[in-house]
């Protein structure tokens, strides 16, 4: 499928969700019905437990930045397993952790983590996550990190529907003046138990999940990063290295070069970037594009970052198209203070 083409399904999806459109197939009822079979014998035979392990790393990070008067950033993360951190376990290997800990070092302030993900949820779980990050009027997100969209497709939501969810999501956090930073689908064609030719029809529809997921979430004020095969080659070369026991989830270094690809993007969402690392550089191919072109190309292309560039015009909304470089981590895994009681409780784990 051509680029092009990709971004025309891609848009067509984005729309139906936007103007209530019923559900748009996305590699055909028939292989989907398929995948989800074989996706959910692929998470039997790795033992994808009803009650998985997720190691709790809410609380403050970077302490040693802390100036009296100056207050913590505040880090929520939302969406499912890859955003609650399954698969690991200790607390500063989980993804949220390992945002905090980098955004504390390069903002030189400490940064309170809080994670609203729980593992098993669908884009329709948003909306009760979004209520619990907003809870408190007084201590709205600076910032918060949105991975979604895998089980989307396991549990066949409609992806106007997963979309419809997602853009609302953003919307109120965005509304209540959080920046937001969305991880889009992983490409469920690098998980090890799924066969061929399932394996192309889970890549097939976990793209052009993405890439609706890309134009919904930019076209609401968020920032993307494609998630991919879990932000970079490395999976497809290493998944015995960079998947967890499990095979389904990510392992410690997983999350690490997943989290390494989102943190440019958390950076620039946070104004922490130099204005001059803000235009796009052509030598790695960054350029202004229609927003359904580069929600496609970055679909394509894991660690690619979306962001809203232009008002929307007579072809459309415009987005700026990035390839970050990916940054370092703090080689310590980091010691969280404990959250405070007043924080909100994460919910019950879901399975998935």
């Amino acid at each position: 499928m051509t680029s092009m083409s990709r971004a025309r399904v891609a848009r067509r999806i984005a729309a139906g969700a936007a103007y209530g459109g019923g559900g748009i197939g996305l590699a055909g009822a028939a292989a989907v019905g398929l995948l989800v079979a074989e996706a959910q014998l692929a998470r039997r035979r790795v033992g994808n437990g009803t009650t998985p392990h997720v190691p709790n790393a809410d609380g403050l990070y970077g302490a040693a930045y802390t100036v009296p008067g100056e207050p913590a950033l505040r880090l929520t993360m939302l969406g499912d397993s890859t955003a609650a951190g399954q698969g690991v376990r200790r607390a500063g290997q989980a993804p949220g952790a390992l945002l905090a800990s980098g955004v504390a070092a390069i903002a030189e302030r400490p940064v309170g983590l809080s994670t609203v993900a729980v593992p098993g949820a669908c884009s329709d779980d948003l909306d009760r996550q979004v209520t619990l990050a907003l809870a408190d009027p007084s201590r709205v997100p600076d910032i918060c990190v949105i991975m979604v969209g895998a089980n989307d497709v396991t549990h066949r939501m409609p992806p106007t529907r997963s979309v419809r969810h997602l853009s609302s999501a953003v919307r109120r956090l965005r509304t209540a003046g959080a920046e937001v930073v969305v991880g889009t689908c992983p490409d469920l064609g690098t998980i090890e138990p799924v066969r061929q030719p399932l394996r192309w029809l889970a890549r097939r529809a976990s793209r052009q999940l993405a890439a609706a997921q890309t134009i919904g979430a930019v076209e609401q004020g968020g920032r993307t990063v494609s998630l991919g095969d879990l932000l970079g080659p490395e999976f497809a070369a290493n998944p015995r290295e960079l998947f967890g026991p499990d095979s389904y989830h990510p392992s410690a270094e997983g999350y690490a070069t997943a989290a390494m690809a989102v943190l440019p993007t958390v950076c620039a969402a946070l104004g922490l970037w130099p204005a001059e690392e803000e235009r796009p550089d052509a030598a790695r191919r960054e350029g202004f594009l229609p927003v359904a072109r580069a929600a496609a190309e970055a679909a394509s292309e894991a660690g690619t970052e979306v962001t809203a560039a232009m008002p929307t015009g007579p072809r459309g909304a415009w987005a700026l198209l990035k390839r970050r470089r990916r940054r370092g981590l703090p080689e310590a895994e980091p010691a969280p203070t404990p959250p405070s009681p007043a924080s909100p409780a994460s919910p019950t784990s879901q399975q998935g």
